[in-house]
């Protein structure tokens, strides 16, 4: 697609209410500018969701030798304290 490309999405009367009400709440200067808002924010969630889903796989692979070393470390950390 070119850019500045004109296309036309015709909305359904509901959504198309939808908008024009967020286009007042938001100070768009057009609904154009509230579905762009709109898609940036779906973006931006999109990438927030993947990024925890790696963060979640990532602490689970290594879950168990860290819950290991610090088992190790609590052990040492704790030498030459008795009484």
């Amino acid at each position: 697609m070119k850019s500045n490309a004109k296309s036309s999405i015709t909305l359904p009367a509901e959504e198309l209410k939808q908008v024009e009400s967020l286009r007042k709440s938001l100070k768009a200067k057009s609904n154009v500018e509230v579905i762009r808002r709109g898609l940036a924010l779906l973006s931006e969630q999109t990438h927030r969701q993947k990024l925890r889903a790696a963060y979640q796989n990532a602490s689970a692979q290594t879950r168990e030798s860290v819950i290991h070393e610090i088992q190790v470390l609590d052990r040492l950390s704790s030498e030459g304290l008795e009484k």
